[in-house]
């Protein structure tokens, strides 16, 4: 209880320090920085701007109040994360949960770790902090990953190191943004895994993605019946690509002579109805002139 007691102290001892504007602190470099970048403080919420660059966009209600009624019973157990901008004024790095909760609850003060950071520095280290969460779902990672990818700059490789996630990992992640957006909706909601958002990425067709979608829901597929079923329909699509009608050897033989009499290499189409096109080739304008007075029957 004494060491909760003197650590509240010293974080309003520096919250003092912060509210005084001889002793601004703008970089890592200036007078009393050391005594509150990467310490705790108590700072006030209304001092406290959400992070423009939070990768999560929505909140659940009874999650939030859910969380709100523990700090009611035991306070903020791990401090926010935040970064300077200007004299009293911070901006979220991580911890919007727990800003929201405490906003709910009414209070007037959080306990914070204070960062200066730019605003690259300030995305990175939103969006890398926000990925190693357990309670983010497949697509909130994946945009998170494409986030970093587009506005750090990185490549993959690179985003390998950064989150310390193998490569093959962060592009199956990427892969599920290639989904219809009603999918990905579904994924958001829980409605489907990851692995059954794997599976739909092999359905070129958005249109049967969506009809398997549905058939997930409806039947409760698990992941492994969805991936059979995936490779039932794709089998069954290149059976149909496969079979191509013969053509008897009739038609074989005519072709030929009709190739003989044009003087070029024709080529027939046939389907399964047994009705077809003949495709008559020419090279020059003059060549198209020579095979329509051969159909026209002109000498």
């Amino acid at each position: 209880m004494a060491k909760t007691t003197k650590k509240k102290a010293l974080g309003r001892g520096l919250s003092a320090l912060l509210n005084d504007p001889e002793n601004d602190i703008k970089s890592a470099e200036d007078k009393n920085a050391d005594k509150v970048v990467g310490n705790i403080v108590e700072l006030s919420l209304e001092a406290i701007e959400v992070n423009p660059f939070q990768p999560r966009t929505s909140f659940s209600e009874d999650a939030l109040k859910e969380l709100a009624s523990s700090i009611k019973e035991l306070g903020v157990i791990q401090p926010i994360t935040v970064r300077k901008l200007d004299f009293n004024k911070y901006q979220l790095v991580s911890g919007e949960r727990r800003y929201r909760a405490s906003k709910m609850l009414g209070l007037e003060t959080i306990p914070a770790y204070i960062r200066i950071a730019n605003d690259q520095e300030s995305l990175e280290m939103a969006l890398v902090e926000n990925i190693q969460r357990q309670d983010l779902d497949p697509i909130e990672v994946a945009l998170s990953y494409q986030r970093l990818i587009d506005e750090i700059d990185l490549t993959q490789e690179e985003l390998s190191d950064r989150v310390g996630k193998n490569r093959s990992t962060i592009a199956n992640y990427l892969r599920l943004l290639k989904l219809d957006p009603i999918i990905q909706t579904g994924m958001r909601d829980g409605f489907l895994s990851m692995g059954h958002g794997r599976a739909l990425i092999n359905i070129n067709n958005t249109d049967v993605q969506l009809q398997v979608y549905e058939k997930i829901l409806k039947d409760k597929l698990s992941v492994r019946e969805t991936e059979a079923l995936v490779r039932k329909m794709q089998d069954g699509t290149n059976s149909k690509e496969k079979e191509k009608p013969r053509v008897d050897e009739k038609k074989q033989k005519a072709l030929k002579q009709i190739s003989s009499y044009f003087g070029a290499k024709v080529e027939l189409k046939v389907n399964k109805k047994g009705n077809g096109k003949l495709i008559v080739p020419f090279s020059s304008d003059e060549d198209f002139q020579r095979i329509k007075k051969l159909i026209q029957g002109d000498s």
